[in-house]
């Protein structure tokens, strides 16, 4: 009834779930063989395109801020005009690394965000179904992160040599979005910023401060864009998608 009511007074509901988008896309794409790898064709669109319209489509996701390359601020701003990107309401510069590049975007998320989803520029394939799982276990624990059971045995070596093969059962493959309490990740990526830590992703800022971190069901087609072969099998898994 108030769903009704609303649309009949003209009102948009709020989100039970107040959640800013920050995408980091200020990579260089040097294993790309030289070409920007968020603005590449996949299907009728470039790969940014699609991974904001995902976010877009999102109903807790409020708004969106993207941190770009200096000289991509211009088109990255001309992208979302083009493919009618309204949540966006911010393209920054990057930091020197990914993680000072993250806190740049966070800082600039508007007061009242609950939580903050962090997710690749470059993973355009992003559903719905693994928003909504990760965003509202997040809302549940404080941080949580979508994750694939890993594939292939994988092995401990030094110096080219096998010095242990590792417990599979116990092996994930972390995607993107993160998502964390937004004064969680701001204190957690400033906190590793002043330490120098070395991070590959924003779980493991959070982690530095003895918190746990949820996972949630990700999805293989969730791949991240990082060389020519990745992009292939992304064109792939759209087709794919499109005949089913």
């Amino acid at each position: 009834m108030a769903g009704l009511l609303s649309r009949l007074l003209g009102r948009r509901e709020e989100p039970s779930i107040r959640c800013a988008a920050v995408v980091p896309a200020a990579g260089s794409s040097t294993r790309m063989a030289g070409r920007d790898k968020i603005l590449l064709p996949l299907g009728d669109r470039p790969v940014l395109a699609h991974t904001l319209g995902a976010l877009e489509r999102c109903p807790h996701i409020t708004e969106i801020v993207v941190v770009a390359r200096r000289d991509l601020i211009v088109p990255i701003g001309q992208l979302c005009r083009d493919w009618g990107i309204g949540k966006v309401t911010k393209v920054i510069p990057g930091g020197e690394t990914r993680t000072r590049s993250v806190l740049n975007g966070v800082s600039e998320v508007r007061e009242g965000a609950e939580l903050i989803a962090i997710h690749d520029g470059a993973r355009p394939l992003v559903s719905q179904k693994v928003l909504e799982a990760v965003i509202t276990r997040a809302a549940q624990c404080g941080a949580a992160a979508p994750a694939v059971p890993v594939k292939d045995t994988v092995k401990r070596a030094r110096d080219g040599v096998v010095r242990e093969t590792l417990d599979r059962s116990e092996l994930f493959a972390i995607q993107t979005p993160q998502v964390f309490q937004a004064d969680l990740i701001r204190t957690a990526l400033t906190k590793a910023i002043q330490e120098g830590a070395e991070l590959t992703d924003d779980c493991g800022a959070v982690e530095r401060l003895g918190i746990g971190v949820a996972l949630t069901q990700g999805d293989y087609r969730n791949l991240k864009l990082t060389t020519p072969e990745d992009a292939a099998m992304a064109e792939a898994l759209l087709n794919w998608e499109d005949e089913r």
